[in-house]
């Protein structure tokens, strides 16, 4: 293994070692990784040692095991984006998770203000490209998004001609970039004029807010997301283990 550092468990050596390759995209989504036999002899390490590491990757929803058929890098399709990132369920008993529709966007670009300097830990006048978005669930407005990104890790992306209804598959499939985390802060706020407008609810209403930060699989951060729901007809599912 190359310039191995000097501290254990050797598992996380080779974990960082394939986190980097897969950053690098040496490998890229939907490809098959060599076998453990393989990377063991090309690292110098125990069998064991590269199948507990793929076992973490795993675990992270970073590569994907298929029994009888190898080790490949996970990829962040609408279906499997949805179903990862996305929380809003209708209430129990039914308790079924609900995939949103996308509807009407407004994308620019400026100088990002400081709390966004803050939470994407980027420096004084760095550019941002702001997305806003009005979520639809079965066919009515249900959530207002504000998406953050960075525009040095996704150059153009505001002059695409359709963004698609996840947008971390275009983030993989034309940047190369991986959500691999995401972490997240939930809080009650009251409808400005500007969601009531978009929500179709009154001034003042209550409404979730969920506040995300999205990391890459290099741990940099990708997006800051602002979305607000208007849950009385819809829940935030959390499922704790």
């Amino acid at each position: 293994m190359q310039a191995r550092p000097d501290f254990q468990p050797l598992y996380k050596q080779v974990y960082a070692v394939l986190v980097r390759r897969i950053a690098d995209s040496e490998w890229q989504p939907g490809d098959s990784l060599p076998s453990e036999q393989v990377l063991a002899l090309e690292l110098g390490v125990s069998q064991g040692t590269v199948r507990k590491a793929l076992d973490a990757l795993a675990a992270e929803k970073l590569v994907q095991r298929r029994q009888g058929k190898g080790t490949f890098v996970a990829e962040h399709t609408q279906e499997h984006a949805l179903f990862r990132f996305f929380r809003i369920a209708r209430p129990h008993p039914d308790g079924e998770r609900v995939i949103p529709e996308s509807g009407s966007d407004r994308v620019r670009r400026r100088t990002a203000t400081a709390i966004e300097r803050s939470k994407l830990s980027l420096r004084k006048g760095a550019l941002i490209v702001e997305i806003k978005r009005t979520r639809l669930i079965d066919h009515v407005p249900a959530i207002t998004e504000k998406i953050v990104l960075p525009l040095k890790l996704f150059p153009e992306i505001d002059h695409q001609n359709a963004l698609p209804n996840t947008l971390y598959s275009l983030y993989q499939s034309v940047y190369g970039i991986s959500v691999a985390t995401a972490h997240e802060e939930l809080s009650a706020v009251s409808a400005t004029k500007e969601d009531a407008k978009r929500l179709t609810v009154e001034p003042g209403s209550p409404l979730l807010q969920i506040a995300r930060v999205a990391i890459g699989i290099d741990k940099q951060k990708v997006e800051w997301r602002l979305s607000r729901c208007d849950t009385r007809n819809l829940v935030y599912v959390a499922d704790v283990y």
